[in-house]
C-alpha cells in the first residue's frame, strides 16, 4: 500500500508532463502551417491553386460581403496580424488596409499588373458619383484588373514567388501548379477572343461599370448608371441617358451585382423590355457560389456566356 501512495503520484505526474509534450507538439505542427491572407476572391483563387493546403487561407473579406462595403472586425484584423504574408488588391479598392501595422510581408498586388486608366467620359461619369471626401489618388484607375487575364497571370507569378519564400520545402509542387494555373488563364484569354470576334452589337448596358478590361481587351463599349461607384444612386439624367442607349443600341439586356441594389435596373429592364441578368465582377463571391465549390475559371465561362448572348456574337 505503501509503494502504491509513492507510485501514483508518480504516474500521475508523468502522465501530465506527457500530455504537455503531446499539446506543444500539435500546437507546433499547426503552426507549421503558414498563414496566407487574401483580400479579393482572385487572389483567393490563385493562392488556392497554387499552395492547395500547404497553407491556411484566411478571406480577410468573407464570403458573401459586399468588398465596397465591407469593413474589418476585430477577430479579422487579429488573423491579418498572424499571416506570414498577405496579398491585397489595392488600385483604392481597400482604403482600410491603411489602417494595418502588418508585421509580416504584406503585398499590393496592383504594384505588379498594368492598370487601366478612365478615359475622360468614364472620369466624369466617376467624379459624378463620388463624393469628393472619398476621392483617392487612385481615382482615375479601374481597380479591377484580375478581369484582365494578363494581369491575372502577372499576379500569378508575384504570389507565387511569395509563396516560394514562406514555403521552401514546397517550390517545385507550386512552380507546376503556377504553370498549369496560368496554361488555364491563357486558355480563357483564347476563349474569349474566339467568342467576342464576331457579334452584331458593340455595346453591354450595366448598373456598374465593372467591365471595362474586357471591354478593352475584346472590342466593345461600357455604359453603366453609376460608373465604378456601386453604391451611388443613379440620378433621373442617369436612368434617361441608359434609356436613350438602350433604344439607340438595340440592347438586349442589362446587367447587375449580386452585391448592388437590384431594384433601379429590374425597372429600367421592366420599361424597356429587355433582360436582366447578373454580371459577376469576381471582387468576391456569394455564399451560393462558395458552398458550389465555383473557382475563378467557372465564373468567368459563365461570364463569357452571358456577355455573348448579350452582344448577340456568332
Amino acid at each position: 500500500m505503501k509503494n502504491l501512495k509513492i507510485i501514483l503520484p508518480i504516474l500521475l505526474a508523468a502522465l501530465v508532463v506527457l500530455y504537455l509534450l503531446i499539446s506543444n507538439k500539435s500546437s507546433s505542427v499547426e503552426r507549421a502551417k503558414p498563414i496566407v491572407g487574401v483580400t479579393t476572391f482572385a487572389l483567393y483563387d490563385i493562392v488556392k491553386h497554387i499552395a492547395g493546403d500547404s497553407v491556411e487561407i484566411v478571406n480577410i473579406i468573407p464570403f458573401g460581403v459586399d468588398p465596397h462595403s465591407f469593413e474589418p472586425t476585430p477577430k479579422i484584423m487579429a488573423k491579418i496580424e498572424k499571416s506570414d504574408v498577405v496579398f491585397y488588391s489595392g488600385a483604392g479598392l481597400e482604403p482600410w488596409i491603411g489602417g494595418f501595422d502588418f508585421k509580416n510581408r504584406a503585398v499590393d498586388i496592383s504594384k505588379h499588373v498594368l492598370l487601366r486608366h478612365l478615359d475622360r467620359d468614364e472620369l466624369e461619369h466617376h467624379q459624378h458619383h463620388t463624393d469628393h471626401d472619398e476621392e483617392s489618388a487612385d481615382s482615375t484607375v479601374d481597380p479591377h484588373y484580375w478581369l484582365d487575364f494578363a494581369n491575372m497571370q502577372r499576379a500569378t507569378n508575384v504570389i507565387t514567388k511569395e509563396l516560394i519564400k514562406i514555403n521552401p520545402k514546397y517550390t517545385k509542387q507550386y512552380i507546376m501548379a503556377k504553370e498549369s494555373y496560368i496554361s488555364m488563364l491563357k486558355k480563357l484569354d483564347a476563349l474569349y477572343r474566339e467568342r467576342l470576334s464576331s457579334c452584331k452589337a458593340d455595346t453591354i448596358v450595366v448598373s456598374h461599370n465593372a467591365a471595362g478590361y474586357i471591354a478593352h481587351n475584346y472590342g466593345f463599349e461600357v455604359e453603366s448608371l453609376t460608373g465604378l461607384s456601386p453604391e451611388s444612386e443613379p440620378s433621373a439624367k442617369d436612368i434617361e441617358r441608359i434609356f436613350s442607349q438602350i433604344k439607340k443600341d438595340g440592347v438586349t439586356t442589362i446587367f447587375y451585382e449580386n452585391f448592388s441594389n437590384e431594384k433601379v435596373v429590374q425597372s429600367i429592364a421592366k420599361d424597356a423590355g429587355i433582360h436582366l441578368d447578373v454580371f459577376q465582377p469576381l471582387g468576391n463571391i456569394t455564399k451560393d457560389e462558395a458552398e458550389a465549390g465555383l473557382t475563378y475559371e467557372d465564373i468567368m465561362k459563365r461570364n463569357l456566356e452571358k456577355l455573348s448572348k448579350a452582344l448577340m456574337c456568332n
